[in-house]
């Protein structure tokens, strides 16, 4: 057991020089918007929780297994929210495709015509209506405000979250993007 104990310094010395430099390589791309990004030393499992299309149809996130996910958190009334929105409609304009999908689910009670009615003010054409009516998913992942983006990787972990709104379309969330799909 004091062996044990002895070799603990050592061990936490070798996960903090590890975790030092996993981070190094990403430090330049968390600039602008980005800086409120906390990226993850390791992939984390996120909860498998459902959600529904505008259709009612239930889903998970296993729907868009393959691909990094941009998964965002929002609502309606949410003042931010009317702010971010475009510019991640812009993001899955600029960078969607078979590696990449922004999906934007709506949290708490969003009715479907307040939410197109949203989409129509600000701009929004190319993102889908997702609804967590019952904030089962939102509390399930630890979303405790709005907006919250977490990134998933292609195998459908947490890889990063950023609380608060940011410019999804900017350079330097462009820039992030990209490098995490090239791999």
């Amino acid at each position: 057991m004091f062996r044990l104990l002895r070799l603990a310094p050592l061990y936490m010395a070798l996960c903090l020089g590890a975790n030092a430099v996993a981070a190094e390589g990403l430090e330049d791309l968390l600039a602008g918007d980005m800086r409120a990004m906390v990226l993850h030393d390791s992939p984390q499992e996120v909860p498998e929780v459902g959600f529904t299309d505008a259709d009612g149809v239930e889903m998970g996130l296993d729907a868009f297994e393959g691909q990094y996910v941009v998964l965002n958190f929002w609502a309606t009334w949410c003042a931010p929210c009317r702010e971010e929105m475009p510019s991640l409609d812009a993001l899955q304009r600029q960078l969607g495709g078979e590696g990449f999908r922004v999906v934007t689910i709506a949290s708490g009670r969003n009715p479907i015509p307040a939410i197109t009615r949203f989409f129509d003010e600000v701009g929004v054409t190319e993102l889908p209506i997702y609804l967590d009516g019952h904030q089962t998913m939102s509390r399930a992942m630890r979303v405790f405000g709005l907006p919250t983006t977490v990134v998933l990787n292609p195998e459908g972990q947490e890889i990063g979250r950023l609380r608060g709104d940011a410019d999804w379309a900017g350079e330097s969330a462009v820039t992030l993007m990209t490098e995490l799909i090239a791999g």
